[in-house]
């Protein structure tokens, strides 16, 4: 019951930020260079048909106008129109949803996968050679950009091994999982060497604990001591860092995206950027923030479900 009452304060509690994130979208996008108007006719277009344009889109409105006219919208679930589709952003946005669903995923569990055994592996071989390798690890993991990880890995899986599709999505589940395993390792090797020092540093703890030498002393097998004593206990602090980083991994979406040219949400908002289309950008933005308190407050519940002492208030 507690977690249900938790959830739904967090949920009143997602309006005001949504809320100051339209305020901050909205005004953001006013200030980017550019004419949506003049970027669908080019450059030759006359004043007058420009003028026209704008009042088709309400830009002829004050700055005010159109932010309450988009609050409005909003409020009736309508994210607007599109300027550069002529559709609507809603229609947009359910379309390319499934694509960014699919790749945090994968890269969730694809970054759980192989986190978990190597950080195992090097807390229960402290000092070893394979503690060594496994701790540099991340220090080469964090120096790589995620567009350069994606492009060695179409050259490597898809181009040279042809052992996945290197760009699109394909349109069964079976295309969707195969389309999807290079863009999720792309993202997940990302997010792997932060996990694994995390967890790693969180087993050490467990291992030196009393209960985890009784339970040794009592003649368990260190399978038996690290899956039902230590895994559960040390991944409560790498369930938050795993959160909050699936949280800012969100939006960083864009680049890897592009790299694999899925059609989800970040290449979706790019388009939308290099188009002046105003509705598009807001409505994406929206979503990723949506997306992302969602996020955290699934992390929150989970450290609450795995540690019964946290307090959620």
């Amino acid at each position: 019951m507690r977690h249900l009452v938790y959830v739904l304060r967090r949920l009143v509690a997602m309006v005001p930020v949504l809320f100051g994130i339209t305020l901050i979208v909205f005004f953001m996008i006013h200030l980017v260079p550019g004419d949506p108007a003049r970027t669908l006719l080019g450059v030759r277009a006359t004043d007058e048909s420009v003028a026209a344009l704008h009042q088709t889109f309400g830009l002829d409105l004050p700055i005010w106008r159109q932010y309450l006219d988009f609050l409005g919208r909003l409020l009736h679930g309508n994210l607007g129109r599109s300027f550069f589709y002529d559709a609507d952003v809603n229609e947009l946005v359910a379309g390319r949803l499934s694509a960014t669903i699919w790749l945090l995923v994968a890269a969730t569990i694809l970054s759980l996968a192989i986190s978990v055994p190597l950080a195992v592996l090097a807390a229960t071989h402290r000092g070893s050679v394979w503690d060594q390798l496994i701790r540099g690890l991340p220090l080469l993991g964090l120096g790589m950009p995620a567009f350069w990880v994606g492009i060695m890995l179409v050259l490597l899986f898809g181009l040279k091994v042809h052992a996945f599709p290197v760009s699109g999505f394909g349109t069964t589940p079976v295309q969707h999982v195969s389309s999807i395993v290079l863009p999720g390792l792309t993202v997940a090797l990302a997010l792997t060497p932060i996990l694994i020092r995390s967890l790693r540093t969180s087993l050490i703890g467990v291992l030196d604990s009393d209960y985890v030498v009784t339970a040794r002393a009592k003649g368990l097998s260190p399978r038996r001591v690290i899956t039902g004593h230590t895994l559960r206990n040390a991944s409560v602090s790498s369930i938050t860092v795993l959160g909050v980083n699936i949280a800012y991994l969100v939006g960083s979406t864009l680049v890897v995206e592009r790299v694999f040219a899925l059609p989800g949400l970040g290449t979706l908002m790019l388009e939308a950027i290099f188009n002046r289309d105003f509705p598009v950008v807001q409505g994406v933005t929206l979503v990723f923030a949506v997306m992302v308190v969602i996020v955290n407050l699934l992390t929150d519940v989970t450290h609450g479900l795995l540690d019964p002492r946290v307090e959620l208030a």
